[in-house]
Parts: C-alpha cells; sequence; structure tokens
C-alpha cells in the first residue's frame, strides 16, 4: 500500500495556502460541482493535507480494508515478525485465509490509538516522577 507524498515544493505551498482558507461553512468547488465544509470534513482534509504540505507521506486506509500482515507492519513501522507476534498474542484481531493472516484496517488503527495513549500515559507519569524527585528544570 504505497503512500502518497508531494515532492514539489509549490504543490506543497499550493495545499498551505488551501489549507489556511479551509474553514467549516465554507465552499470547495470543483468546477460545477460544490461541497460545504462541515467540522468532520475540515478535520479529515486537514490530517490529509497538513502531512502532505510539508512533504510528509500519507496513506489512507479504508476501515473494513484488509491487509496483509506485510501491509500492516509497514503501517505500523514495525518487521513483520514483530506483527505477527502481536497477532498471536491476541493483541491485534485478524482472521486467517487459508494460511494467510488478514488484518482490519479497523483494528490496526484502534491498536496504533491505544499504544499512542498507553504511550502518553507512560511520559505524563514519568515528567510526575521527575517533577516530585526535583529533577526537572
Amino acid at each position: 500500500m504505497a503512500g502518497l507524498v508531494f515532492t514539489q515544493q509549490e504543490a506543497r505551498e499550493e495545499i498551505g495556502l488551501f489549507l489556511k482558507n479551509l474553514a467549516p461553512g465554507k465552499q470547495i468547488r470543483l468546477g460545477e460541482v460544490s461541497l460545504r465544509v462541515t467540522p468532520e470534513l475540515e478535520n479529515l482534509l486537514r490530517q490529509v493535507l497538513e502531512p502532505l504540505a510539508h512533504g510528509i507521506p500519507v496513506g489512507v486506509v479504508p476501515l473494513e480494508a484488509e491487509l496483509t500482515t506485510g501491509e500492516a507492519a509497514a503501517i505500523l513501522g514495525v518487521s513483520r515478525p514483530y506483527l505477527v507476534r502481536l497477532l498471536e498474542e491476541g493483541t491485534i484481531p485478524y482472521r486467517k485465509v487459508g494460511t494467510h493472516r488478514r488484518i482490519r484496517g479497523k483494528d490496526l488503527l484502534d491498536y496504533l490509538e491505544r499504544s499512542r495513549q498507553r504511550g502518553k500515559e507512560l511520559a505524563d507519569r514519568l515528567t510526575a516522577e521527575a517533577q516530585e524527585l526535583g529533577l526537572g528544570y
């Protein structure tokens, strides 16, 4: 599953200008068709376009898509054997199609969110402990 990236500076600048003007209630027009921007659409467009404006690759995964272990590992930024271990431990749900494992996009993103939340909680706890011990500046 390839990611989308804009390498041309001009394209990134156009995206940045678009984002500056993006707001709920505004209209996006493509030829004869226009679309009113809702808060949800603004949020989605920002999630996709802000990284692209900075030259960061973006991939879009449908929630119901079934990913191979290789695709899922690439999305998480881990090795395929490590991902397989997470699957076998029951950390991420999967199903088998013959001898192959398939992971739903939603389940992978749920795991990613749980992992980020655990990391934030750990960082908050370490910061609090460091302050209690007077290790902060």
